[in-house]
């Protein structure tokens, strides 16, 4: 019996309908990157693994994809490796390139590779699929599209500034409810070092970044297991459960941190930033959350998280400062900011809170009924005349059972059909029904623009 053809767990197919609504929020975020001035570009799906490994952390390498070596890729392989599984050196030995994790350690190689041919500041967008050997689950895919802006050579806080507007300009024009969550990677490094665990900062800002799923508990569990101490883990509680206004918040941590340099500077970054967009009256609400952490390890300043506050579901929307990233590719001292728009995740909120516009895809909006050859060759003419106006049309391939062709245009949602047939040839007149409302009217090819329109 012959096997159901199947897709890998983590992937989908998408439809004409689902396509139509994922261009819609592609070309949404790609008119929004326009209006800010930043430029897109593309890099390949696949990397060497020399250039993904070690930049996402330890949590991170383990769910990146690894690519086999092409031809007799065991020719190279230690028998010892194989025989004792040693799954580390096997992976180096086995694969030498990987897909892509995320579009921004691909964009730090690009900038190195290109470095003399690009203009600083460098703001460029990319919207691409990305892959990483999660557990698929709602809201979380194996693989996915983002969409990120990315400024690098400015240490500028605007960057930040105008970063927050692109979020909150895209979900406006989404019609979506969301929060904009802020913090600072110098801040929590500050919390390190007055609870004495400067040297732990990694493994505290992986653990408090999942407080919203594993709640707080098994975070401080965690927090124990990578050998933080109890006194440590008690001090830091009042920290991340810090309540209040934003402003509240700051007052609170210039205490707080007043003998962390690091932890200070954070702060200032975080009320510059906060003082810009009090005077641009954004309309999403911008939060300071001190749990918020982004796990990864290369984001050094302001990082950002968005959650959609209708819909349960993971961040839709994240970014931050990472002035090292260039670095481990041999061009230091490049300042990089940026952000990733999470299609897939975006396109599930709007699909469940019903938010696409009524005619967002670019669906043919007058199908010609096809009698025969004669009608056909008169129609075609007509068709390439219309496409020319910008009308979307197209003639039923056979000349088939009215019927059929008219459940055609039912089930593929075509608001008029157009039928031309001897009388209609004669008077050099077009017999238009509106699939809709079911009136009929009868036109001139020059009409036809004003009817459809």
């Amino acid at each position: 019996m012959m096997q159901k053809p199947s897709i890998p767990k983590g992937t989908r197919d998408f439809s004409p309908e689902e396509m139509a609504k994922r261009n819609y929020i592609f070309d949404t975020i790609r008119s929004v990157f326009h209006l800010y001035g930043f430029k897109q570009i593309e890099t390949p799906a696949m990397e060497n693994l020399s250039t993904l490994m070690g930049k996402y952390g330890e949590e991170g390498d383990k769910l990146l994809f690894k690519i086999l070596n092409s031809g007799d890729f065991l020719s190279d392989v230690n028998p010892d490796d194989l025989s004792n599984h040693h799954l580390p050196r096997l992976t180096n030995q086995l694969c030498e390139k990987g897909l892509r994790y995320d579009l921004t350690v691909p964009f730090a190689r690009y900038v190195v590779m290109h470095r003399n041919e690009i203009s600083f500041p460098f703001k460029r967008f990319q919207i691409q699929p990305v892959w990483r050997a999660d557990r698929p689950q709602k809201g979380r895919y194996r693989e996915f599209f983002q969409c990120d802006a990315d400024i690098v050579g400015s240490d500028s806080l605007l960057n930040e500034v105008e970063l927050i507007q692109i979020m909150d300009t895209v979900y406006q024009k989404f019609g979506m409810r969301v929060c904009i969550k802020m913090n600072n990677r110098k801040i929590l490094s500050g919390i390190a070092e007055i609870i004495g665990e400067a040297d732990k900062i990694t493994d505290i800002t992986v653990a408090i970044d999942k407080l919203d799923k594993i709640g707080l508990e098994n975070v401080n569990e965690e927090l124990a297991s990578k050998g933080i101490s109890q006194e440590a883990i008690a001090k830091l509680q009042p920290i991340i459960l810090l309540s209040g206004s934003n402003r509240e918040k700051l007052a609170t941590l210039k205490n707080v941190l007043q003998s962390s340099e690091t932890g200070i500077k954070g702060v200032e970054e975080t009320e510059i930033i906060l003082n810009k967009i009090d005077l641009l009256q954004i309309k999403s609400e911008l939060e300071l959350d001190l749990t918020l952490a982004r796990g990864l390890n290369y984001y050094t300043g302001a990082i950002f998280e968005v959650k959609a506050l209708d819909v349960q579901i993971g961040s839709i929307t994240g970014g931050g400062r990472y002035d090292n990233l260039t670095g481990v590719f041999g061009m230091p001292d490049v300042s990089g900011v940026g952000i990733s728009f999470g299609a897939d995740r975006i396109f599930d909120v709007l699909n469940q809170l019903e938010l696409y516009p009524a005619n967002f895809g670019q669906q043919t909006q007058v199908l010609f009924v096809n009698f025969g050859e004669k009608e056909e060759n008169y129609i075609l003419p007509i068709l390439s005349h219309l496409r020319q106006q910008g009308i979307h049309v197209e003639i039923y391939p056979e000349a088939v059972k009215m019927k059929k062709q008219m459940s055609y245009a039912d089930d593929n949602n075509i608001p008029f059909v157009a039928i031309i047939g001897e009388n209609e040839i004669a008077e050099g007149k077009i017999s238009v029904k509106n699939m809709t409302s079911g009136e009929h009217v009868s036109v001139s090819v020059d009409e036809m623009n004003e009817i459809v329109r």
